[in-house]
């Protein structure tokens, strides 16, 4: 039996990182393919792990997730326990979920790094609140690269990005999927519906769009705040649900910034509802509730949301950039990011265009389909065997 041994620090990410660490791994767990695992927690776990899967806790002074919140960065301590533990697993391949969380092993077992995207590399100063952080990043990113036996991401379009800006052969990349948890799903009830809109303050009937995600500057949030008074003077009713965490912790954002922007324009002030981080029933809820999901970004390494809504039957919104034409297909519509002018128009075509939303709920649904978890897992442990055959 191969034992693979998994750097856990993501694990308690609410979403992004933590969202594919936990799923992933999941479905890793639920195969009887001749796999062991073990995951390495910098701290004790506060979620669950899946049945059969061993626990080994470094015990690190923080965790991953609060030393680099805003201007933070984890300690060199820290990162050398966790490199000891790593080392005394005698796992036959060692795998990194994320190399945001990337320490180096001082052992010859086989590495596997998963770099989502290069997106610090594209936009540093929008990633990065100073210089020091920048440094951290580059150098964590040069040892990853050199330890890496085998590099895996999320899309194609990552590929080709690694490949690109990080000089990493694409013989060397191995691409694997996400996939969209169960509880996102059409729900035709429609007084699950309408209860979800009253939860947030959202008229029931009228026309919503629904952001979900973080708040970096890459997200490119304003954008969509600011496309809002020409949406509403084509579409009266329009609202906007942006769902995510608004407390300013963990990755360095501009909430500020947005909610001054949602607040400016007195047009649409009152039709603009920040949510806060939800649960995924609710958020589930809240899709199947609106005309379709907008998702800004500069850029994306897969874009999960997209992914979500897309399983719930409901239209993506999406920039023309990155993986999201990948994953996104034909359910949904596409503009150029730095346009507002372009991403008011392909709002007001979901909202007001004769069959559009209904035409794309079903490409949505179909395209969704072809996604998965259990996809995931699959090509994770294609790569987990070509490590091993270096």
């Amino acid at each position: 039996m191969i034992h693979v041994g998994i750097d856990a620090s993501s694990w308690g990410n609410e979403r992004g990182f933590g969202r594919f660490t936990r799923s992933l791994v999941t479905a890793l767990a639920e195969r009887d393919r001749g796999y062991r695992y073990t995951l390495l927690f910098d701290t004790p776990p506060d979620r669950p792990v899946p049945e059969g899967v061993s626990v080994v806790v470094a015990g690190a002074d923080q965790s991953m997730a609060a030393a680099a919140s805003g201007t933070g960065a984890r300690g060199g301590a820290d990162m050398w326990t966790q490199s000891k533990a790593a080392a005394r697993l005698g796992a036959d391949v060692f795998f990194f979920p994320a190399h945001y969380s990337f320490f180096p092993i001082l052992s010859r077992v086989p590495k596997i790094v998963c770099i989502h995207d290069t997106i610090p590399e594209r936009f540093p100063d929008l990633i990065f609140p100073t210089k020091r952080n920048h440094l951290f990043w580059n150098a964590k990113t040069a040892l990853a690269k050199w330890q890496a036996t085998r590099v895996m991401t999320v899309s194609d379009a990552s590929a080709a990005d690694i490949s690109a800006l990080l000089k990493v052969h694409r013989d060397k990349i191995d691409v694997v999927t996400e996939g969209a948890e169960a509880v996102f799903r059409p729900i035709p009830d429609a007084a699950v519906r309408r209860a979800a809109r009253a939860r947030y303050g959202l008229p029931e009937g009228a026309p919503l769009l629904v952001y979900v995600g973080g708040f970096n500057r890459h997200k490119n949030v304003l954008r969509l705040i600011e496309a809002m008074p020409a949406i509403v003077a084509a579409c009266p009713d329009a609202h906007l649900a942006i769902v995510g965490r608004t407390t300013g912790e963990r990755f360095w954002d501009n909430i500020d910034e947005l909610k001054a922007g949602a607040s400016r324009d007195a047009r649409t002030s009152d039709r603009i509802v920040f949510t806060g981080e939800i649960s995924d029933p609710d958020m589930a809820e809240l899709l199947n509730a609106a005309q379709g999901l907008v998702m800004p970004s500069l850029w994306e390494g897969f874009g999960l949301p997209a992914l979500e809504a897309m399983s719930c039957g409901t239209p993506v919104l999406a920039a023309n950039r990155g993986s999201l034409p990948e994953v996104v297909g034909d359910g949904g519509l596409y503009f150029e990011p730095e346009d507002g002018v372009e991403l008011a128009a392909r709002a007001v075509d979901v909202l007001t265009g004769p069959g559009v939303q209904a035409r794309l709920a079903a490409n949505a649904l179909r395209r969704a389909g072809t996604f998965g978890w259990d996809r995931a897992a699959d090509l994770a442990e294609r790569s987990f065997r070509k490590a091993l055959r270096r």
